[in-house]
């Protein structure tokens, strides 16, 4: 049974990375599901058996590259003395921004399209223990902050959409300034839409 498991596994993350490939250079629009199973060495139909169309395959990157992205970045924080809730979530951010700056292609899949919206979604029907954990971190770093927060949800939303707002305009086009600079006032911002969910 294992094995059938770890065979699906293969099959399905071959896909998502095909895929990844294909939006990333091609786009979205010029890609077929034909195209991604192909080049992902399977049937057209088994690509069925995983999505369920091209939309949802899409989403599911989206949120499974989100979701890698966000644990990279939780297990340098591990590594950290980092006690103060407020402190944590700015390396948390400060770490997947640098990942970002990196990588502007993960940047370009994520952050014109990652909402709080098909995130959320994502983790009703997780594709990844990646998927499938991020939430439980998110709100276990809110248990052991030693604060009490009104909307914890609303909350990390906000700083969803400004985190991803803010890293593509800046990292892939210096504006209104490079992604350094922006930094303190982004993470003044957050800082503040923190506070402001504070009981």
């Amino acid at each position: 049974m294992k094995k059938i498991e770890e065979k699906k596994k293969k099959k399905q993350n071959a896909l998502l990375e095909t895929a990844y490939k294909l939006f990333t250079h091609k786009g979205f629009q010029k890609t077929s599901i034909a195209d991604i199973a192909h080049e992902a060495g399977v049937a057209k139909g088994t690509f069925y058996l995983y999505f369920k169309d091209k939309t949802d395959i899409h989403y599911k990157l989206i949120a499974h590259k989100a979701a890698a992205l966000f644990k990279r970045a939780y297990a340098e924080l591990m590594e950290q003395n980092i006690l103060i809730f407020e402190d944590q979530i700015i390396f948390l951010l400060d770490q997947m921004i640098e990942e970002l700056v990196k990588n502007p292609t993960l940047l370009r899949l994520i952050s014109k399209h990652l909402g709080w919206g098909i995130f959320k979604d994502s983790l009703v029907e997780p594709i990844d223990d990646a998927q499938r954990n991020i939430y439980d971190i998110y709100m276990k770093l809110l248990k052991n902050s030693g604060h009490n927060f009104r909307e914890p949800e609303v909350m990390i939303y906000m700083i969803i959409e400004l985190l991803g707002g803010c890293c593509y305009n800046s990292i892939l086009m210096n504006q209104p300034k490079p992604i350094d600079e922006m930094k303190p006032y982004l993470y003044e911002t957050i800082r503040m839409i923190i506070k402001n969910h504070e009981i």
